[in-house]
């Protein structure tokens, strides 16, 4: 009998909860095969099966939290699955373990997800099934539930005066990111300063070369290239922004780590581009194509989300026009970008119109003085709407 363990998944990370089991009580897995998905604060991560064998008992359900190193699962190597289509079990602990429900579109309904659906009266052809093989999983009853909210006819109430409310569980990812943004609030002296960057050269230039650049390197040049070069142009200027403080001394660093946010299917991941100043713009744009690829399908290495010295957080690909982005500590400054947006601006005393961003530095105020952090942001406006600058680095 081998033990399914959890295994280390980062500096400082105790403890995971359990997220989707991909394989049930009985099944046959091979090795290396991916078993069961965990939930940090950073990603979700698969476990794969150390042994060829049999699923012979499962010891965690969906949303358990467990320890590094604890045991989960425990796989017989000398048993064989009686079918290809072994009986199903719903991930659970020994004293309760329950049954998938099969529909008639052969889609498989988790047990937590069933009694979801039959809380709420929804069919299995009201939900979008992204489990493996096909299966319904709580989530997705989950998702289906937000969308009906938000549609105009669930806001229609068949009765007259009737009021409905609803309480979900936080998923265990959202339960420590809300902890860990508590924890920022409460530890650092948190401000923000903003400005706005006229992008009508960056974007001139990504026009002119764009086609040529994914021609030669396989890759679209973005923005994202842009003010990572100009983010470290302007922390080599200023570079508490870079520092972080440990105990009672500051830590400054001679190298940037740069922390970029990517959407994944469950939230925003933060993986880190290491050395990113000996980087060109073609690197960049390959590395940060790759994390956003792989965030998709929860392929995202614990530690690629490890350390980080400066995070730049892109709200405006879902619209956003201003925020205030929090840090991640031990990080002392958080850049926010926001939609560029067609505006009126005034140059040379006429009025014209020019794509505008607005950005947003957020800082931790006990290393980082205002006039640094207003030196920082005017740093990264030169930069972009003059781009030669970052070329001979003036």
């Amino acid at each position: 009998m081998t033990d399914l363990k959890v295994p280390t998944v980062g500096e400082s990370i105790n403890e995971v909860f359990i997220g989707s089991w991909l394989k049930n009580q009985g099944d046959s897995v091979a090795v290396d095969e991916p078993i069961v998905e965990i939930e940090t604060d950073k990603a979700t991560l698969e476990i794969p099966s150390p042994v060829n064998g049999v699923i012979s008992k499962i010891l965690k359900k969906e949303g358990d939290s467990a320890k590094i190193a604890e045991v989960i699962a425990q796989i017989d190597e000398t048993a064989i699955a009686a079918s290809p289509k072994a009986a199903k079990a719903e991930p659970a602990s020994p004293s309760e373990q329950s049954t998938p429900t099969a529909t008639s579109n052969e889609n498989i309904i988790m047990p937590a997800a069933q009694r979801l659906m039959d809380e709420n009266n929804l069919k299995a052809s009201d939900i979008k099934a992204t489990g493996p093989g096909g299966r319904i999983l709580k989530e997705d009853v989950q998702n289906a539930l937000s969308k009906a909210k938000s549609s105009p006819i669930a806001k229609t109430s068949p009765v007259v005066g009737e009021r409905h409310e609803e309480a979900v569980n936080m998923s265990p990812l959202r339960k420590i990111i809300a902890r860990r943004l508590v924890e920022a609030q409460q530890t650092a002296a948190l401000l923000t300063t903003f400005n706005e960057i006229d992008m009508t050269a960056v974007m001139d230039l990504r026009k002119q070369y764009k086609e040529s650049f994914e021609k030669r390197y396989g890759v679209r040049l973005g923005f994202m290239s842009f003010f990572i070069k100009a983010s470290i142009d302007a922390l080599k200027l200023i570079p508490e922004i870079n520092a972080e403080i440990r105990d009672d001394k500051i830590i400054y660093k001679n190298y940037y780590d740069i922390s970029i946010a990517v959407s994944s299917k469950k939230g925003l991941l933060v993986p880190v581009i290491r050395n990113a100043e000996r980087m060109s713009f073609a690197d960049l744009e390959m590395t940060i194509a790759d994390y956003g690829k792989r965030a998709q399908n929860n392929k995202i290495l614990p530690d690629e989300l490890m350390g980080g010295t400066f995070t730049i957080s892109n709200g405006g690909v879902f619209g956003s026009l201003m925020s205030t982005p929090i840090i991640n500590p031990p990080q002392s400054g958080v850049l926010g970008l926001h939609a560029i947006q067609q505006r009126p601006v005034a140059i040379n005393g006429e009025v014209v119109i020019r794509p505008m961003m607005y950005v947003a530095l957020s800082y931790d105020h006990r290393i980082v003085d205002g006039k640094g952090a207003v030196t920082f942001l005017k740093r990264i406006k030169d930069a972009l709407e003059n781009p030669a600058r970052m070329l001979i680095e003036i």
